[in-house]
């Protein structure tokens, strides 16, 4: 779920055009989970096959990334991997949410709420083993370069913009800022009008970008400050101040300059300090990574997703377009490199 950096952190509206020709690295779980969330039919539960396998996060990754090639963006999915002990309460707290939700949605949907089912149904959604083999595989089938990264795959698609192996990174989380992204894209696989949780309004969704460099100096913060901020707040590794919100949390850095003179000044502690500091400032990070696409393999993309009963003549369509699109920007490269030397 990450920190929630709205009331202070302002972004800036962006076309998919303005990406064009950018590698993007998308944080994979995030976006997976953003799938199954939302992905599902009008009584909450997740599209399947007749087998019962969940299809909602490949119907995901098929069509909406085929959407991101024909706008020319060259996404990079990074996937999370061990996640940091210091992280096991905040995993704890969801599975007990997510079991909770269960309850509710099987009791609305007993009594024919069907709004509120699916609003439940949306809060069940994970990500099992099954749901994570299945995503690279047909991300490797697509020709989509897949990341694992040792830990937090945020912190992995972060380090990869910081070294300009990518443009930006890609994440619903403002997390990715506190790892030291320098651009952070919002909302890029998930466009559209979307439902407020909870409330019979919609909104129209649409595709931000986060310059993190002029936030700092918009809020006269340092990263290592605004870091301080989120842990006074409370992050995914640590139990924040009771009491403290972006707003009144940046007022104190802002005016003490770090949580060393901060937390004396209105007589609390946070033990765990220094370690979450350097989960995201030094966490894991890995170099060993590859961010080139290769040509998807069309007959087997098209043999897996059969196997989970996807209209044949709907994927060749869809492969065919990312295979036209990839071939246009192509031909666009080549132009623009041949016309810079005219």
């Amino acid at each position: 779920m990450g920190v929630n950096l709205s009331p202070v952190v302002s972004a800036e509206e962006i076309s998919l055009e303005s990406l064009r020709g950018k590698k993007i690295a998308v944080d994979a779980y995030n976006t997976i989970f953003q799938f199954l969330s939302i992905i599902r039919q009008p009584d909450g539960k997740p599209l399947c096959d007749s087998e019962g396998n969940v299809t909602s996060h490949l119907s995901g990754l098929l069509y909406r990334t085929a959407n991101l090639i024909e706008a020319g963006i060259e996404p990079v999915f990074v996937f999370d991997g061990k996640p940091s002990e210091m992280k096991a309460e905040t995993i704890s707290g969801r599975i007990e949410r997510r079991l909770k939700a269960e309850t509710e949605y099987e009791k609305a949907l007993a009594e024919g709420d069907l709004e509120k089912a699916f609003s439940k149904a949306q809060q069940t959604s994970r990500i099992t083993p099954e749901i994570l083999e299945s995503s690279k595989k047909l991300l490797d089938l697509l020709g989509i370069p897949v990341v694992q990264a040792p830990s937090d795959g945020e912190a992995q698609a972060a380090y990869m913009c910081s070294r300009g192996s990518v443009y930006a990174a890609a994440s619903q989380d403002y997390d990715s800022i506190l790892f030291g992204a320098p651009l952070l894209v919002r909302n890029l696989t998930i466009t559209g009008r979307r439902k407020v949780p909870g409330k019979n309004v919609y909104r129209d969704v649409k595709t931000e970008m986060i310059d993190t460099a002029k936030v700092l100096e918009s809020l006269s913060v340092s990263r290592e400050q605004l870091v301080d901020v989120c842990i006074l707040m409370g992050t995914d590794f640590n139990h924040g101040i009771d009491g403290y919100g972006p707003k009144k949390g940046l007022k104190l850095i802002q005016k003490y300059g770090n949580l060393e003179t901060a937390l004396p000044a209105i007589g609390k502690e946070i033990p765990e300090l220094q370690d979450v500091r350097d989960i995201f400032l030094s966490g894991p990070r890995t170099d060993d990574y590859s961010i080139e696409a290769k040509p998807a393999d069309k007959e087997a993309a098209s043999d897996m997703l059969a196997g989970y009963e996807f209209s044949p003549d709907k994927v060749r369509s869809v492969l065919t377009k990312i295979e036209a699109a990839r071939k246009t920007e192509s031909d666009r490269r080549k132009q623009r490199s041949l016309d810079s030397w005219m």
